[in-house]
């Protein structure tokens, strides 16, 4: 009659081993996550995504501005002058010489922007000089005159020159005259004359865009 309690006695025990044991097994998951694979994903790794696609947007975006502001650059730097503002140097023109013998003899003197080029005529009257000498220096009688004077395109600007102004056979033969758009200027023009003039004490005008403003006459 008492094998039911011994057995009764025997389930008891092995019910609460069981209870300890899946207590055990409880206790045990959250301690260790690395077992159970939740370990992969961390915080430092799901931030450091963005924060790098950040920085190579950013990098890239300096890069993209770099290269844009180095073409500028390059444009600006190309020779290109034709911007508007700038004076006209002597070697951004281009100059012919005419002889005119009406309503007096003289010579005229055409200057154009050269290809590309937009300069302005600042100094009103044209340095012109026969030779070397101090003697072949023409000199402004103050006729004609705009200031200043915009060259781009097909538009022109004239001057006259008269070379011999005293009677006599006195004077220097010249197949050049010396043109430059202001005494400093370091590149003046040479340019060939249709003829060979003698030349005595000459006179040069102002520059216009009007040719019969440019006829030199002794005043």
């Amino acid at each position: 009659m008492r094998s039911r309690p011994t057995t009764r006695s025997t389930r008891l025990v092995l019910a609460a081993a069981v209870v300890t044991v899946l207590a055990a097994t409880t206790a045990c998951g959250p301690e260790d996550p690395s077992e159970t694979g939740a370990a992969a994903p961390s915080a430092s790794t799901s931030s450091s995504t963005p924060t790098e696609g950040t920085e190579g947007g950013e990098s890239g975006t300096a890069k993209g501005e770099a290269k844009a502001s180095s073409g500028e650059r390059s444009d600006s730097a190309s020779g290109d002058k034709s911007g508007y503002g700038q004076s006209c140097g002597t070697n951004d023109l281009d100059f012919t010489v005419t002889w005119e013998a009406q309503p007096i003899s003289h010579y005229l003197v055409t200057a154009k922007a050269k290809s590309g080029i937009t300069c302005y005529l600042d100094v009103n009257t044209p340095s012109v000089s026969f030779g070397s000498g101090a003697d072949g220096v023409a000199s402004p009688v103050g006729q004609g005159g705009e200031d200043p004077i915009k060259l781009s395109g097909t538009s022109v600007a004239y001057a006259g020159i008269n070379v011999k102004t005293t009677e006599g056979e006195g004077g220097k033969q010249f197949e050049n005259v010396i043109i430059a758009t202001s005494e400093d200027d370091p590149n003046p023009a040479e340019v060939e004359l249709p003829d060979a003039p003698t030349v005595d004490k000459p006179i040069i005008t102002n520059w216009s865009t009007k040719r019969d403003e440019v006829i030199p006459r002794i005043v």
